[in-house]
């Protein structure tokens, strides 16, 4: 990675935009990438559309929303403006992908868009698969309407094969509907086949790499990424989001400086923008990187931060996760358990926010030797997990599951059962090697592979633990924890 790019970054972050969004943090993005979306509306609004398109694409949300609100105002017979409204709503990526809330909202775009009529056969296409994701909503499965809509758009994409916004919008339905227990990555390589040739063919457009770098956000195919994440930051830097996504690949392959110069660049135009879900995203993962890269002192200056930002909204799972994880990172990455005994759960957010929480907390009294007390947070993590399971929410509830082995494995060390404790968090490495993370989050605050390594050094096996931490660097690359636990694996077979 060139010193030079990331100098760019830096001085992104260091210097404003403009001096209008100085004035104005939600004024109109500068430099968003170019979309060409030719819609059958009035002429004087193409550009407009395709702008909201464009923040579509880089995920700013709001700024769309806003963006085709003012293409519908200026033509009020414009059906695909009333599309892109609804388009908004539907984040496919973020947990959740829906908010429960606005559904109701986008349903009413869509029926808007369909009683104005479609000005091209195209259009109704566009409309109508939106319009699956909404339809029935409180009777039909999510996961049902979104295979539904990715079944839609593979129509238009190969009726449309010159259409790139049809094939660009179907690569980000596969990713949708990607499995994070598929380890074949079967949907994120369908996705790339057909993302890279487009992507020599149209290289400033922003959803292309965006797209490539969820596609290649995995062990397995990150280094394939590489070039989308060098690309998408400088195509528009104007999306505080497009600044931060190339971190999701250098995290994957360890590239530390780079992750955090990315993430200055988010954090400083996500807040000059106003937009706290994506700040705390950045700062998030700046946590992350510099525990790893040994900066102690930026990521607890980082967490005196995030308790200087007032009435954060623990219940934007966005918010919540970065605001929970962050002070949880900072404790347990340091081995500070009378730290993660006192992190406090929030009090209003999802439970598997709450869960990351007791998850410290369990951890830090089992690694304390206080096992009796860690029962308690067992407990809870256990009605946790159920209360997910009930609820439908089967990704999340196995997350939880692992938490609590973990801790369970820890607590039965604690109390002189060694063999139990390593069959425990064997089980709970081998699930969580079979599942992808979301991306919500850079990964498991220690992946349970390397608390494996770090229990059996415990136990004073470091011939087995050296193999554990081999695999965990092999699953991340560059994790502190787990360079450090390897090289005392050998110092310790040395001496034998």
């Amino acid at each position: 990675m060139s010193r030079l790019w990331r100098i760019c970054l830096t001085l992104l972050f260091i210097f404003p935009l403009s001096a209008a969004q100085e004035t104005h943090s939600h004024s109109a993005p500068e430099k968003l990438g170019k979309v060409s979306f030719p819609i059958s509306c009035t002429p004087t609004v193409q550009e407009q559309f395709d702008r909201g398109v464009a923040l579509l694409h880089s995920f700013a949300y709001t700024a769309a929303e806003s963006a085709f609100h003012d293409v519908a105002e200026l033509d009020p017979q414009c059906a695909m403006a009333h599309w892109g409204i609804a388009m908004t709503y539907f984040h496919q990526l973020w947990d959740p992908p829906i908010v429960p809330a606005t559904i109701s909202i986008a349903q009413k775009e869509v029926q808007r868009a369909q009683q104005i009529g479609a000005g091209s056969a195209r259009e109704r296409q566009f409309i109508n698969a939106l319009g699956s994701i909404y339809q029935d909503a409180a009777t039909v499965p999510y996961r049902t309407r979104v295979l539904n809509y990715e079944h839609a758009m593979s129509n238009l994409a190969s009726e449309n094969r010159k259409d790139i916004e049809a094939q660009v919008f179907y690569a980000l339905a596969l990713l949708a509907n990607a499995s994070p227990a598929d380890k074949t990555h079967a949907r994120q390589k369908q996705a790339a086949d057909l993302l890279e040739p487009l992507d020599r063919a149209y290289p400033q457009h922003p959803g292309i790499p965006h797209y490539l770098i969820h596609a290649y956000d995995n062990a397995e195919l990150a280094p394939k990424g590489l070039p989308a994440a060098k690309a998408y930051s400088q195509i528009a830097p104007s999306a505080p989001h497009a600044l931060h996504m190339p971190s999701h690949i250098f995290t994957r392959l360890g590239l530390w400086e780079d992750s955090i110069a990315s993430n200055l660049a988010a954090r400083g135009a996500a807040k000059r923008q106003g937009d706290t879900a994506e700040e705390l995203h950045a700062m998030d993962y700046l946590v992350y990187a510099y525990l790893q890269s040994g900066r102690d002192e930026d990521a607890a200056q980082l967490i005196q931060q995030l308790r200087n930002m007032a009435d954060l909204n623990s219940q934007d799972f966005k918010i919540g996760y970065a605001s929970t994880a962050m002070p949880v990172r900072y404790a347990v990455e340091r081995r500070q358990w009378t730290d993660a005994v006192s992190i406090v759960p929030p009090t209003a957010a999802p439970p598997h926010i709450v869960a990351i929480a007791v998850w410290a907390r369990g951890l830090g009294l089992a690694r304390s030797g206080r096992a009796a007390e860690a029962t308690t947070e067992i407990d809870k993590l256990r009605r946790i997990e159920e209360q997910l399971r009930t609820s439908g929410n089967d990704y999340w509830a196995t997350q939880v599951g692992i938490l609590t082995r973990e801790v369970m494995a820890w607590s039965a060390q604690a109390d002189g059962k060694p063999d139990g404790a390593a069959a425990l968090m064997r089980a709970a490495a081998d699930e969580e090697d079979a599942i992808e993370k979301l991306p919500v989050t850079p990964g498991p605050i220690v992946p349970a592979r390397e608390q494996l390594g770090d229990l059996l050094l415990e136990q004073n096996h470091p011939v087995l633990a050296l193999k554990e931490f081999e695999t965990a660097l092999a699953n991340a690359p560059g994790r502190r924890g787990a360079v450090l636990g390897a090289a005392q694996c050998r110092r310790a077979i040395r001496q034998r």
